[in-house]
């Protein structure tokens, strides 16, 4: 765990200036299986230092990797004199930021960093168990994961904080082949938004959703392509989590709408069916943790919720102090950095649609002639909320009844134009939170929501 050298050098931030301190740890773990050999085996970790001052609406950054005494006096002199620097020569002719709530926050516990040889194992008993039961695949692979980010941050104005937030998952990647010998791959991803010892005590733990991905995967080698075009489609909830950060999401970062997202012509507007509401969560849902709960950003400002869009309308962006100045908003803590070395930026935390009244079940039974997609393998979207994203497994819906799988498709459109079309909105949700964000830096971050009706345009063969 991080030491605490940070407080103590309060005294030397300088009057007149926004100060932040921020340590960082980052702690990678990796053990790649394929067909019972191990293909990759990592162990990386990153530390130091940084400061960022902010003077006359300009801002002075310096980083060090290195953690001491000195190595703090050091980034935060240097930083102090770049923020000079830049004030001198494009200084906007502002003071400080608007001031935030003050306290201390520590959300840290015990980090088990586990030896190398608990991942290898784990997954080694994970590729056994699908090379005795499944042995007519062509390959099979394991992937166990798990990283962490510690801060200890210490502000001139806002809150101080230490926290810890790591992640642990196993991927299991499987291929087959059509009766044509057509290779066709599924892969499903077990784990949470905890480290590796309390995610994965007993192998056996995995085995019925393994086979339940096998089942999946052989229903898919004798499954069909979906007709192109627009259709009826009830969206996962892993396909609507990812539609509310890719194609939504990206548009409401304050920084992105500044630099001409759609998002900046909407808000107030309707964007979304009445039944959609979409919330940025910090560190609670529903009365429960968040796959990744954040407390206080590395700006020092006390985590809140961001409504994004409440009953179809625009409501708010994601911001940083500075942006939320910009626009008159509250800022709610959404300024992160991956690294020591980097700047915050503005990032998403937990987004998601929140769930509805609708039973999955009539949903269904509701469609004469559709499709039910479930998963994902990659998407993308840009800042006027066009998006196109790849579905791995889906199945036709005939008559309100699921039917056939579906082969490897994709989905699109533009989002605030497809969620006017949301008519129904299924009462529980789904959460996801072993990808990366990759907004100029990688991030880690939750996305969720519930299953929608909804028209898309889908991809044929």
């Amino acid at each position: 765990m991080l030491n605490d050298i940070l407080t103590g050098k309060k005294h030397l931030f300088g009057s007149g200036v926004n100060t932040e301190l921020r340590a960082q740890r980052n702690l990678n773990r990796r053990v790649s299986i394929l067909n019972g050999n191990i293909v990759s085996n990592v162990r990386n970790e990153t530390a130091g230092v940084s400061c960022r001052v902010y003077s006359d609406g300009v801002y002075g950054f310096s980083s060090t990797a290195e953690y001491s005494d000195s190595a703090v006096e050091a980034v935060l002199k240097a930083a102090s004199e770049n923020a000079a620097f830049m004030a001198r020569h494009a200084g906007k002719n502002k003071g400080l930021l608007p001031p935030l709530p003050t306290g201390a926050s520590r959300t840290v516990y015990d980090l088990t960093d586990v030896e190398q040889k608990t991942y290898i194992e784990f997954a080694t008993a994970i590729d056994s168990y699908i090379k005795e039961k499944y042995p007519d695949l062509l390959s099979r692979s394991i992937v166990a994961v798990a990283d962490s980010m510690e801060k200890l941050i210490a502000v001139s104005n806002g809150f101080d904080s230490h926290s810890v937030m790591p992640r642990s998952y196993i991927y299991v990647f499987l291929t087959a082949q059509t009766p044509d010998g057509v290779p066709i791959e599924m892969y499903d991803v077990f784990g949470s938004g905890a480290t590796f010892d309390r995610n994965f005590a007993d192998p056996a733990a995995c085995f019925e959703k393994i086979d339940r991905l096998y089942t999946r995967l052989r229903e898919k080698c004798e499954g069909v392509y979906p007709e192109a075009g627009e259709k009826t489609v009830i969206l996962g909830g892993i396909l609507s989590g990812m539609l509310a950060h890719e194609a939504v999401g990206h548009t409401v970062e304050a920084d992105l709408v500044l630099g001409g997202s759609v998002a900046g012509h909407c808000l107030g507007k309707q964007v979304a069916s009445e039944l959609v509401t979409m919330i940025d969560y910090a560190h609670t849902a529903f009365g429960k943790p968040v796959p990744l709960p954040i407390t206080v950003d590395d700006e020092g400002t006390k985590t809140q919720d961001a409504v994004l869009i409440r009953d179809g309308i625009l409501t708010g962006y994601l911001n940083s102090r500075e942006t939320a100045e910009h626009f008159g908003m509250t800022p709610t803590g959404n300024a992160r950095a991956f690294l020591f070395s980097d700047e915050p930026l503005i990032r998403m935390r937990n987004t998601a649609v929140l769930p509805g009244t609708s039973k999955l079940e009539d949903m269904i039974a509701s469609v004469d002639d559709g499709y039910y997609l479930l998963n994902s393998n990659n998407g993308q979207a840009d800042t006027t909320g066009e998006f196109m994203f790849g579905v791995t497994c889906g199945y036709e819906i005939k008559n309100g009844k699921l039917g056939r799988a579906l082969l490897d498709t994709t989905i699109s459109g533009v989002a605030f134009d497809m969620l006017k079309t949301v008519d129904m909105v299924s009462d529980e949700i789904i959460w996801a939170s072993s990808g990366m964000c990759g907004k100029k830096q990688p991030m880690p971050v939750g996305m969720g929501g519930p299953a929608l009706r909804c028209r898309v345009t889908v991809g044929g063969k």
